[in-house]
This record gives structure tokens, sequence and C-alpha cells, in this order.
């Protein structure tokens, strides 16, 4: 499945890699209490939880965005051939990914940025391929874009933690010299602007879109449920500070909500874009038609 769908004077295509049941609710979502998990069931049902499995149903998705002069890609999913804990995505050999991309009539020559909005797993794991048993990247002709202040974490970090996401999915792009380290409010031609969004990783960005407003909003990881957006202060449990991540999703909810701009999520179940209104204390994430 790769979608596309224009947006002013940009097109912007999901490149899905998967869109399955994956987590339990409650284990996800530490501070989620069970009432108001079954409170809410009968809205999130059967898109968000498969009603099978009680399970998220989550997307694993890029997104490539074509502005008139570059073709970005944001988050680069899982990945093939890598050593992982989660068994769902340990030694893939899938190329659903490959064929989506495709599928857009793009090539991986024809990518000019890959940016990370963090260092994850699951955003990462397309920038290397093995060839010849190294880990080389993907993209021929691109540069990687990384948050100075997210690998500057994730370095520390692996000093005293092996981190296998970091080793073959990240490092050999800087070893290349095909890194660029960024500030957390960049920009990236006349289109796209970075913006910090701290909390699930301290150096997480989101990705406004537009030229000479914000028209869109990419939103990586600091939201990954529309429960989420009901209830702002439930965080997800691999937040590294998880009262920072409330804070910050209920403070990006709150700039974007009623303005009319596309929220893009990296996770919400298909058509994973929509908008953002008020619900209450909290808000509804009203999806596009898919």
């Amino acid at each position: 499945m790769g979608t596309g769908f224009r947006l002013g004077d940009l097109t912007i295509h999901r490149v899905i890699e998967e869109e399955s049941p994956l987590f339990d609710p409650l284990t996800f979502f530490p501070n989620l209490a069970p009432e108001l998990l079954e409170e809410n069931r009968s809205w999130l049902e059967p898109g968000a939880i498969d009603p099978a499995t009680g399970k998220l149903r989550l997307c694993i998705q890029s997104y490539v965005i074509e502005t008139p002069h570059h073709r970005i890609l944001v988050d680069s999913c899982v990945g093939n051939h890598k050593q992982r804990s989660q068994p769902f995505w340990n030694n893939k050999t899938d190329d659903s990914w490959e064929r989506n991309l495709a599928a857009t009539g793009l090539g991986l020559g024809d990518i000019d940025y890959v940016l990370c909005t963090h260092l994850h797993v699951d955003h990462v794991g397309w920038n290397t391929r093995l060839q010849d048993g190294r880990w080389v990247p993907t993209f021929p002709k691109a540069r990687y874009l990384f948050a100075a202040t997210e690998v500057a974490h994730w370095e520390e970090a692996r000093k005293t933690t092996p981190n296998p996401v970091f080793e073959d999915s990240v490092l050999p792009i800087l070893e290349a010299g095909r890194a660029d380290l960024v500030a957390g409010d960049s920009g990236i031609g006349d289109h796209l602007r970075l913006t910090p969004t701290p909390g699930h990783t301290p150096g997480h960005v989101a990705v406004e879109i537009g030229k000479e407003e914000t028209i869109a909003v990419l939103t990586g990881d600091l939201i990954h449920s529309p429960l989420q957006a009901r209830y702002p202060e439930i965080s997800m449990r691999a937040d590294t500070d998880q009262a920072q991540s409330a804070a910050t999703r209920r403070r990006f909810l709150e700039c974007h909500c009623d303005t009319g701009r596309l929220i893009c999520t990296a996770h919400f179940p298909s058509p994973s874009t929509g908008h953002v209104t008020r619900w209450g204390d909290g808000f509804r994430f009203m999806a596009t038609a898919g």
C-alpha cells in the first residue's frame, strides 16, 4: 500500500511497512487504567484496537514529501535482516516497504534527504541495508538529518547499555560521513521546518510543512494512538520522560486544534492523517477519508 495526496504545491506519500495489532494497550501505556480503557473501547474498536486480540493496531510507515525542489523521506521504519528484541521485527525479510516505495513512483536514488524524527527501532531501520556483510546507507545520494541532541543522547547511553539499533542503523551513516547533525528547529528548503517535541526522546522533533504557513505537521512519536488525543496525560512505555511527553503532547494538540492543519501521525491506523478538534478537556482526532 503506497498512498499519496496533494497538499498545495507538495505531494505527500505514505509508505507503509506493516499495519497490525502489535501491543497490549495496558502494557504499552503503563499509566492507562483498565477502567478507562473499557470506557473508551467502543470507539477505539475496530480501528485503533483489534477486537479479536485486544491489541493496539499500529501502522509502521514512512512519509515522503515531494517539494518543488527536494524529496524528503521522514522516518525509515524497521528494515530487514536486523537483530531485534521484538520477535515480530527480528530478522525481517519482508519486501513490503520496498514495494510500497516503488508504488509511489520513486526509487532509492530519488531521495534527497532522510530525516529521522528520533532514533528508535521503527524509525531508522531502512537507513541502512546489508551489503556483503556490512551495513551501508540505503539511499545512495541522500543526506541523513538527525537532531544533534538526539544523537548525543544515544551516544552517551550506549556507553553503558548496548544499542544494536544505533549500531546497525545510525552509526554506519555517521561513519560514512552521510549525516548532518542539526538543531531541533532547523529548516529544509522553503517547505519543511523541524520543531522540538521532547519527551518520547530528548531530541524528538515534529515536522511542520508549508512554505508561507504551516498546513500540515508530521507528529513522529509524540503521540501513538487516538486514545492519547482524548487523554494527553497517557504516556507510552518507551518515553524517556513521561511527564514531559504528556506536556509536549498537550501543548502540540492545543497548538494545532481547530486550525485546519493536517496532522500526519506515525502510527495511527490508516488513513493515519486527520484534524484535531476539542473533546472535553482533551481532543478528538478526526481521520481524513481513507
